[in-house]
């Protein structure tokens, strides 16, 4: 029987909607417009390099075993996002090693891969672990709950060892924790139409939500390679179209909107154009743009769902 590591009840998100205040509303949708515009004006070509399916599915699970805030596995996907491409580019950009120098730069790659590799499933935990530790809604990664997990996925580690690697995380993020986290555009946009439209029973939503976000995280490559070729109306998109697209596949405003409309779609198909038309009226998104990533996301959901095995 598989150890349990904490209660045996799940997490279990509760939502009150219509309580905050507008002016507060007003404030976070403002912020999160803002830092969504800063992260699009600073993209590397690396943007998401390291959120690759097999990864993601790692988080998830990590997050399911230990009853972690869902919220908390979004944060260490961005978390894990930005100290890989940072790290790695720490690594090729210092002077070589004395002694290896006369060793060919594949040589060296290839070396300084493999040593990551050994380390990359503790750098995986401690992105998770970190993330805990921001979430407000449940509880921390402690230590030796950390120990006693990684042991059961087969990694001999000490709890300094655990430590070590969270200052590292820490060190190559410069400490700053706090990243752009899809759930919580989801969130709060859920929270503003709740308030700017009472018609619409968004209490019906946010678990369809959770699951529509899940969903396209981890399909997130097709779903966005059929979104850019319908926006692009090409079958075979060029490099330079798929270099301009990625501002479109690192949106978390847009990501938001349309994970709202696709499970607007699925619960409220009456009120779909109507939920359209006020995420657009909020967020400044075409409603072109929002009824397309519905199309092709519901479009995806069916493929997925008529592949499937029967039972």
């Amino acid at each position: 029987m598989a150890k349990r590591f904490l209660s045996p009840r799940s997490y279990k998100p509760s939502y009150k909607f219509r309580e905050a205040s507008f002016d507060l509303l007003t404030d976070f949708l403002i912020d999160f417009n803002k830092r969504n515009e800063e992260n699009l004006s600073s993209l590397s070509n690396c943007s998401g390099s390291f959120k690759e399916k097999r990864l993601l599915v790692y988080i998830f699970l990590i997050t399911k075993e230990l009853r972690v805030d869902p919220l908390a596995g979004y944060h260490a996907i961005e978390l894990l996002q930005r100290f890989m491409v940072k790290h790695l580019t720490d690594l090729f950009t210092t002077p070589t090693p004395q002694g290896a120098a006369s060793d060919p730069p594949r040589s060296y790659e290839v070396a300084v891969f493999d040593k990551l590799k050994e380390k990359f499933p503790l750098i995986i935990f401690s992105c998770v672990q970190l993330a805990s530790k921001m979430s407000l809604h449940s509880h921390m990664i402690d230590n030796n709950t950390a120990v006693q997990f990684l042991h059961t996925m087969g990694l001999s580690v000490s709890k300094q060892e655990v430590i070590n690697s969270e200052l590292m995380v820490l060190k190559g993020l410069e400490f700053r924790l706090h990243a752009l986290n899809p759930l919580s555009y989801v969130e709060i946009l859920l929270e503003v139409l709740g308030h700017n439209e009472p018609s619409i029973p968004v209490d019906h939503l946010p678990h369809l939500c959770h699951n529509v976000l899940q969903f396209v995280t981890l399909q997130r490559t097709a779903i966005y390679d059929s979104l850019l070729v319908t926006t692009m109306q090409c079958g075979s998109p060029s490099t330079e179209q798929r270099e301009k697209f990625l501002l479109v596949t690192e949106d978390c405003m847009l990501l938001g909107v349309g994970v709202i409309a696709v499970a607007a779609f699925i619960l409220l198909v009456r009120k779909w154009e109507q939920v359209v038309a006020e995420l657009s009226h909020i967020t400044g998104i075409a409603q072109k743009s929002i009824s397309d990533f519905t199309r092709v996301t519901v479009m995806h959901i069916v493929q997925s769902g008529s592949s499937a095995p029967s039972t």
